[in-house]
C-alpha cells in the first residue's frame, strides 16, 4: 500500500504537458500568442534553411560575396567609366555597395519568404503552427548572406583607405528597415503563389526590375538636381529608396539626411507591411486545402 501512494504522489509531482487548445471565435486573439510558443520552430526552421544553402556546395558562403562582387565591377564600369556619373568624393565602389548590399538583402528576403510555403508543403498540411513563422524564418538566410557581404564592404574599405564615420552606429536601423520592406511584399506574394504556382516567375522579374529604379549606381540627388524635389518624393515611394540612402548616410556616402525622403519609404514600407500582414491571414486558413 505504501508503495501505490508513493507512486501516486510522485505522479502528482509530474506537471500535465502543455496543451494547444483551438476555441471558436478566438483565432486572432490567441494566433500572435501562438507566434512565442513555437519560437522553438522558428529557430529549428531557421537553421535548417542554413543549413540546406551551404551544404553540399563547392564555394560555400564564396557565393554570398560573388554575386555583389560581380555586380559592382558591372555597375562601376557602366555608371562610372562609361557615364561618367559623379561618386560625390568617395571611391565609386564604396557608392556601389552602399547601394548593392541593402538592394540584394531585400531582394534574397523577399525571394526566400516568397517561395517557403510552398518549398514547406507537407509540413503545412500536417500540423498546426502561426503559418507566418515560416516566411519570416525564410528571412534569416538573407540576413546570413547580408553579414558575409558586410565583411566584404569593409575589405573594400580597407583597399581604399577609406574610413567611415561614426553615424555608422545607425546601421543596423536601415538593415532592420530594409528587413521590413522586404516582409511585406514577401507575405503578400507567397500566399498568392500558394494559389498561383505562376506567380512565383513574377519575383525574379520585379526584383530584376526594381534594382534599375532603385539608387544603387546613382546617388538620389541626381534625380531632384535635374527634375526637383517632387519626383524625388514621387521616387521615393520606393521603400527601398530612403533605405539605400540611409544606408549611404551611415558609411559616409551621402553626406546629408534627406529626411522627406526617408518618410515617404517609410510610409510606403510600413503600409505594405499592414497590407501583407492582412493579405496573408486572410488567406492563412486555406493553405492547407490547396497546397
Amino acid at each position: 500500500m505504501a508503495t501505490i501512494v508513493e507512486n501516486r504522489r510522485d505522479t502528482a509531482a509530474v506537471p500535465p504537458p502543455a496543451e494547444l487548445v483551438i476555441e471558436a471565435g478566438r483565432t486572432e486573439a490567441n494566433y500572435w500568442r501562438d507566434l512565442w510558443r513555437y519560437r522553438d520552430l522558428f529557430a529549428f526552421l531557421a537553421w535548417r534553411d542554413i543549413l540546406v544553402r551551404y551544404k553540399q556546395t563547392v564555394f560555400g558562403v564564396l557565393w554570398a560575396v560573388l554575386r555583389p562582387f560581380l555586380t559592382m565591377v558591372i555597375f562601376v564600369v557602366i555608371f562610372s567609366r562609361v557615364a561618367g556619373l559623379p561618386s560625390g568624393g568617395v571611391p565609386y565602389p564604396i557608392l556601389v555597395l552602399g547601394g548593392m548590399l541593402p538592394w540584394q538583402f531585400f531582394a534574397a528576403a523577399l525571394s526566400e519568404s516568397s517561395n517557403s510555403l510552398v518549398a514547406n508543403a507537407n509540413l503545412i498540411t500536417k500540423i498546426y503552427f502561426p503559418r507566418i513563422i515560416l516566411p519570416a524564418s525564410a528571412v534569416i538566410v538573407a540576413m546570413i548572406d547580408f553579414a558575409i557581404t558586410l565583411l566584404m564592404m569593409a575589405a573594400v574599405m580597407v583597399w581604399y583607405a577609406y574610413v567611415p564615420p561614426v553615424r555608422i552606429v545607425f546601421l543596423p536601423v536601415f538593415i532592420l528597415l530594409a528587413l521590413v520592406a522586404a516582409l511585406g511584399p514577401g507575405l503578400i506574394a507567397t500566399a498568392l503563389n500558394v494559389k498561383y504556382r505562376d506567380f512565383r516567375f513574377v519575383i525574379p522579374f520585379l526584383v530584376q526590375f526594381g534594382l534599375y529604379v532603385s539608387p544603387v549606381g546613382f546617388s538620389s540627388d541626381l534625380i531632384e538636381a535635374k527634375l526637383g524635389l517632387l519626383p524625388r518624393l514621387i521616387y521615393s515611394l520606393n521603400p527601398m529608396v530612403g533605405v539605400i540612402e540611409g544606408f549611404r548616410w551611415c558609411i559616409g556616402v551621402e553626406k546629408s539626411f534627406h529626411a522627406a525622403s526617408l518618410a515617404v519609404s517609410l510610409v510606403t514600407a510600413f503600409v505594405l507591411l499592414w497590407a501583407g500582414i492582412t493579405f496573408f491571414r486572410r488567406t492563412e486558413r486555406s493553405f492547407a486545402d490547396i497546397i
